[in-house]
């Protein structure tokens, strides 16, 4: 049988993560029985990314707290209590118990509460979608850019499911668990008025009052359809629904929703035409940048070889005799 978990071990396991060797490794060292507690403590204690959260928790709020009312100092990264040197054995283990009432009290008058900021209780995010949605993200946190290699990242809802956020894909982001902790306590958005702000539409607005039978294809928060007077043929424009201004003014999940219908609006045109081999997309915004709709939208212009003389320098064109800038 031992024969059998290292043949496992070396031929057969499959690994997204650390787990199962150090399940297994946990059972090896407990004699072969474990309480999912045990091995739960024991993959705690490789996942830097809690320490992290700690350390922040520690040098932040507690940290700060007791510096300043002068129970302890701080040298670089070292704590200090202050007056540790002058107190017996016995003040050391009076104070300890002191503490650990201080604690039972604590629990005992507020329960499991205390943790809620660090606890899964909804659905785990399906394996499928956070397959996706830390594809999308390159790999990358959305929020400040660090590479998964230097932070753990977790896949979390953009609008929370408490206050009506979708289960859907264009409502993930891959945050490294620094800006996902920090996110609810630093973000000042009033997330009340979040879903009747998707709805917003004005009345005088061309794109806020598409017929349907003009739409190519929609998801929750945007919409595809033929240019009106289209640069190339299949010229598209891929608009939110909310009514906004520009690109500055959609949220990360409307950005998601643009760019998940960019990509399924490419794979179906390049099949049923096949002279295309490339696309300019983009936004203008403001008037002096050609801006006549004020609702954002984005063009995706598909391009094909010859269609003009010199195609070099793509979008730069914008402004006349720019585009060629080797000349």
């Amino acid at each position: 049988m031992a024969l059998d978990i290292r043949k496992y071990i070396e031929k057969r396991m499959s690994m997204s993560h650390i787990y199962q060797p150090v399940m297994i490794k946990t059972l090896l060292e407990l004699g072969g029985t474990a309480h999912k507690k045990e091995i739960a403590k024991k993959i705690l204690s490789y996942d830097f990314s809690q320490i992290e959260y700690y350390e922040g928790i520690t040098n932040n709020m507690v940290g700060r707290v007791l510096r300043k009312n002068g129970v302890v100092k701080k040298d670089k990264s070292n704590y200090h209590l202050i007056g540790f040197d002058d107190l017996s054995i016995q003040d050391i283990q009076e104070i300890i118990i002191l503490c650990e009432d201080k604690i039972n009290e604590y629990i005992n008058k507020r329960g499991v509460k205390i943790w809620e900021h660090r606890r899964r209780n909804r659905k785990a995010v399906p394996g499928s979608i956070r397959y996706n949605v830390l594809k999308r993200a390159k790999g990358r946190c959305e929020l400040c850019g660090i590479s998964k290699e230097e932070k753990a990242l977790e896949v979390d809802h953009i609008i929370p499911k408490n206050i009506g956020g979708e289960d859907s894909l264009d409502n993930y982001q891959a945050l490294c668990y620094t800006c996902n902790a920090n996110k609810r306590d630093r973000d000042d958005t009033d997330f009340r008025n979040l879903n009747a702000q998707y709805s917003l539409r004005s009345g005088d607005c061309i794109f806020c009052s598409i017929s349907e039978n003009k739409i190519l294809k929609e998801n929750e928060l945007a919409l595809a359809i033929y240019d009106s007077f289209p640069i190339t043929k299949h010229h598209i424009l891929l608009i939110p629904k909310r009514h906004c201004k520009d690109f500055f003014e959609l949220s990360q999940a409307e950005i998601n929703s643009i760019t998940r219908l960019s990509h399924e609006i490419k794979s179906e045109i390049i099949k049923k035409d096949s002279t295309i081999d490339g696309f300019n997309i983009g936004y203008n915004i403001g008037e002096v940048a050609g801006q006549t709709i004020m609702h954002c939208h984005m063009h995706m212009i598909p391009r094909r070889r010859n269609d003009v003389i010199n195609p070099k320098g793509g979008i730069r064109a914008v402004i006349p005799g720019k585009a060629d800038y080797t000349n």
